[in-house]
């Protein structure tokens, strides 16, 4: 059954105080691209983190024809207080996705394809192999479109993460989404070192891979909390991190403690830096997949700008 607490909306109503100018979406959602954008998605069967997560960038991602594929169902065995994906007993595993994944890739001409997941703690896996076949697919059907995974923490199944990487995609990305202290709040069925390990692990088996990981802001940390994350990633090796405003999709879902300002995101911006990260996303509508390839082709001229000045 699923709890009806947490059915997915799109409508953001709920804020006590009011969203500033520079949160405020202004990309149409009924162009004709999204709608084409739209209507590949559902030929293929297939569900998105951009519709079933409420993302703000829907818009402007899918004029671009920019999809992140939502795989293993959309309902979650976790209720993370700050998700909008629908919680409950998933179903059975959808044995043509994979194959529905690679055709999106090839039929939207994807340079880049995100693909992310629920999470299934159902599964003996998680879901790992699920991951691999969608990789897998995508090699077949779209060879020259680049692969970026966004995966759940696998709860450590055994040999999960190892099936994955051994897939290798091009970027493999796990949200710690907030500080330690938070976590159980706002990620109760979560462990913050669990999923820094994930990272650090995924690092160890093949150096060449890109990581990366996204948090969110104004959902109750302070500075020195994100400050200390970014150096908890860089002892993982992680390359690439990103953050972003974290905005209420409803009144059931973890409140607002503040909206950042632009000028903060820019520091942190430049703190991730300086810290060492090839790249650092930090804007208040940055979300993990936004602009996610553009971002790949700057990770590789940042590596081999970094190679360069090592040689």
């Amino acid at each position: 059954m699923v709890n009806m607490r947490r059915e997915r909306t799109t409508v953001d109503n709920t804020q006590t105080q009011p969203k500033p100018d520079w949160i405020k979406v202004r990309v149409p959602m009924n162009s004709q691209t999204v709608n084409e954008t739209k209507e590949i998605v559902r030929s293929n069967k297939l569900h998105t983190v951009c519709e079933e997560a409420a993302c703000p960038n829907l818009g402007e991602c899918w004029s671009k024809k920019h999809a992140t594929v939502m795989i293993l169902g959309d309902i979650c065995t976790r209720s993370c207080r700050f998700c909008n994906v629908k919680t409950g007993k998933p179903g059975a595993l959808d044995v043509n996705e994979p194959r529905g994944v690679g055709e999106l890739a090839k039929n939207m001409k994807l340079q880049h394809i995100v693909i992310t997941s629920v999470d299934r703690d159902d599964l003996v896996d998680g879901g790992a192999d699920h991951f691999v076949k969608c990789i897998e697919a995508v090699r077949e059907l779209s060879p020259n479109t680049t692969v970026e995974v966004l995966t759940p923490d696998f709860r450590g199944k055994d040999g999960a993460l190892e099936a994955v990487i051994a897939a290798r995609p091009d970027v493999f990305n796990h949200n710690l989404e907030t500080t330690s202290r938070l976590y159980q709040n706002i990620r109760p069925k979560a462990r913050y070192f669990h999923s820094l390990n994930l990272l650090w692990r995924a690092k160890q088996i093949d150096k060449n891979m890109f990581t990366k990981s996204g948090i969110m802001v104004g959902i109750g940390e302070t500075k020195a909390e994100v400050f200390q994350i970014m150096d908890d990633m860089r002892s993982a090796e992680v390359d690439f991190i990103t953050i972003g405003q974290y905005l209420q999709p409803t009144p059931f879902h973890a409140p607002i403690d503040r909206y950042v300002s632009p000028e903060e995101f820019n520091e942190y911006k430049e703190v991730a830096l300086r810290k060492g990260f090839l790249l650092a996303s930090s804007s208040p509508m940055t979300r993990s997949s936004y602009h996610a390839g553009d971002d790949f082709t700057k990770l590789k001229q940042q590596r081999a700008l970094e190679n360069s000045n090592a040689n």
